[in-house]
């Protein structure tokens, strides 16, 4: 199997953007939020998205297992 470089860098990156995401639902109540991000409310002070952290963290580690396993050795052809 031949390893695709871009693909790598691909999900590095996109896991790199989730882990950024998780780190904010964790951090910032929902009016604090980018307007982009679901879960967005305006004036809204009390709710952290704890469940939508959870949930982009657990893509961001996906990612970043699926560029850590494409980065291996190539197996040998017999």
């Amino acid at each position: 199997m031949k390893k695709n470089t871009g693909l790598i860098a691909v999900a590095a990156i996109v896991g790199f953007i989730f882990l950024v995401a998780a780190f904010l639902y964790f951090t910032k109540t929902a009016g604090s939020l980018p307007s982009f991000f679901p879960g967005y409310a305006a004036n809204d002070t009390h709710d952290k998205h704890t469940k939508h952290g959870i949930g982009a963290l657990v893509v961001a580690i996906a990612c970043f297992v699926f560029a850590w396993f494409q980065s291996g050795p190539k197996k040998a052809s017999a």
